[in-house]
């Protein structure tokens, strides 16, 4: 074939090839020949599929087991969604606008199929197999997810996560580890009788605490508030960008949490006794929104909507 008649097009991108690799001191031949001698890329090799259907691995041997466990890895998949998506807008230089606004959506679409999702939960296990296969799983829990948690200290100031009888304690030069001290969640994971650490929290503290303070120190100055305020405050489109960061409080503090209680009361509430969770949680005070007041954005929110925070599940309809 003539030179001439290769479409321009190609050869541009050859060329572009060529200086990709002179670049690297590697010769353009070698990888054609790569590509020419490689196997066609089939879907299930490009997931992986087959090793993603063997991670589960039950417990026990009800049925309602693997429900279980696909639900929870769903939803750690969602939390890396959504932490690629936190990561992106940190690291952007220059942000603009129409970038960090379409990432916010990205984030909300992620965590309301998370919310709706939830009824598989609720509603998609027999719950006496649940309440059975349940105590082959102590003391693991929920609880324990390390991406979460990585979500809500990217989201905001770490000052907002400290449980809410120490945040006037708090000044702009409080370190991240002496805040880190009280944050709110290990009020969830304490022993309703003695007040101690449950093992659930230990294990927790042991794995990612470290990793959870470097992280807060990290995104001081690059959580969605901070990119918020130092590049966006005044900007022409603020009125939609606050709407997004709205959406995303209340997904992520209120109907989120609630959806859990929700699970938490359909399968634990068992008049007259109270079933403890899996990871001996105290999920009767920690999952109602209304007690932690756990709020990203208080700037962004009315006195009144401050004081009836968490007190029923929000239609997002009801945000715009």
């Amino acid at each position: 074939m003539d030179k001439s008649e290769i479409d321009p097009k190609i050869l541009d991108q050859l060329e572009k090839l060529r200086q990709k690799y002179d670049v690297m001191g590697q010769d353009l031949s070698s990888y054609l020949d790569g590509l020419l001698y490689a196997n066609y890329l089939n879907y299930w090799d490009y997931i992986h599929l087959d090793t993603l259907l063997s991670l589960q691995n039950p417990k026990t041997d009800f049925p309602d087991e693997n429900i279980f466990i696909i639900y929870h890895q769903m939803t750690e998949l969602n939390f890396k969604l959504v932490l690629l998506e936190m990561e992106q807008i940190a690291n952007k230089p220059q942000i603009k606008e129409e970038f960090f606004v379409a990432r916010l959506q990205r984030v909300n679409r992620y965590f309301q199929m998370l919310t709706n999702s939830f009824d598989i939960m609720v509603d998609g296990m027999d719950k006496d197999q649940f309440l059975k296969f349940r105590m082959s799983l102590l003391p693991s829990s929920g609880f324990q997810s390390a991406q979460y948690r990585m979500i809500e200290i990217c989201a905001t100031d770490f000052k907002n996560l400290v449980s809410k009888e120490f945040r006037d304690e708090l000044t702009p030069a409080t370190p991240v580890e002496e805040m880190y001290k009280n944050i709110y969640w290990k009020q969830g994971a304490t022993e309703l009788a003695t007040g101690k650490k449950t093992l659930t929290l230990k294990k927790f503290e042991e794995k990612y605490s470290k990793e959870l303070i470097e992280l807060a120190a990290k995104y001081r100055g690059c959580n969605l508030w901070a990119i918020y305020k130092n590049h966006f405050f005044h900007s022409d489109r603020k009125e939609e960008i606050i709407k997004e960061l709205r959406k995303f409080d209340i997904l992520v503090n209120v109907n989120w949490p609630l959806s859990h209680f929700k699970s938490a009361v359909r399968y634990l509430q068992k008049d007259p006794e109270v079933i403890s969770a899996t990871g001996g949680t105290n999920w009767q005070k920690y999952l109602p929104p209304r007690f932690q007041l756990r709020i990203f954005y208080p700037e962004l929110w009315s006195k009144e909507e401050l004081k009836n925070w968490g007190k029923k599940f929000v239609v997002m309809e009801d945000l715009n």
